[in-house]
């Protein structure tokens, strides 16, 4: 086999983090009363919240915000587009929306079959992911795929994000492998697909969303169960 070791993305490639998302902001809508608290609409938060979030999760892997200042802001804002400005709201929302999402469960279609057929092909699967450690590692196993991954590599606990050439650097030493051998599966060019490329590692750009645009990849696969044709 080409390729022996199989870095996935997690969020958005593999754990379906729009539907977990909202179901965790539905949480949060309904125990904090946010309607009470001003918020009437449910999906004009929810969309703003997306917004916000992808601006300052850029922020974040630009090293322009902290860690802290990622997790209460972005529901600062979606308060804010309400005209509500309570800080110390916007930071239980926060605390509680990291408490909630990690219990959710939804993953792509053909997740786990997939998983398994890889796993029994005898490809070592690891992820790199730039989400919080303990988050990361709730979420693997509330939805029952964290036997799958021998390396869990996280922002946290390389001192680096995608598309930081430094996390997979930090990858290849962990897992004790060859750049020729590895492979890098995301969903999001700019991130995944441009990070593996300039750390000299081949990739697969997961394009679940029918992205038109093209995309400098090895492959471009439109859903998990296409990874069978590839491996």
């Amino acid at each position: 086999m080409r390729y022996q070791h199989l870095f996935f993305d997690l969020d958005h490639t593999i754990w379906d983090f729009d539907r977990n998302s909202r179901e965790a902001l539905e949480d949060i809508y309904a125990s904090l009363s946010l309607r009470d608290a001003g918020v009437h609409d449910f999906d004009v938060f929810h969309s703003n919240y997306l917004v916000h979030n992808e601006r300052l999760w850029e922020k974040y892997r630009n090293g322009r915000i902290r860690v802290d200042e990622l997790r209460w802001k972005r529901m600062w804002f979606a308060l804010l587009d309400f005209k509500i400005g309570d800080e110390a709201l916007a930071r239980k929302m926060g605390d509680a929306f990291l408490e909630s999402l990690p219990t959710k469960t939804r993953l792509f279609p053909d997740t786990v079959p997939v998983l398994e057929w890889l796993r029994n092909k005898t490809y070592q699967l690891h992820l790199i992911t730039n989400g919080f450690e303990k988050t990361q590692h709730h979420k693997l196993r509330s939805s029952g795929i964290d036997g799958f991954f021998r390396e869990v590599i996280t922002s946290e606990s390389s001192n680096s994000l995608k598309p930081h050439p430094e996390i997979f650097e930090y990858a290849i030493l962990k897992t004790g492998a060859v750049k020729s051998e590895c492979i890098m599966i995301g969903d999001t060019p700019e991130v995944d697909i441009l990070g593996a490329r300039n750390a000299g590692i081949d990739q697969v750009y997961v394009n679940h969303i029918n992205n038109p645009d093209p995309v400098q990849a090895t492959y471009t696969v439109r859903s998990l169960k296409e990874l069978e044709d590839i491996f």
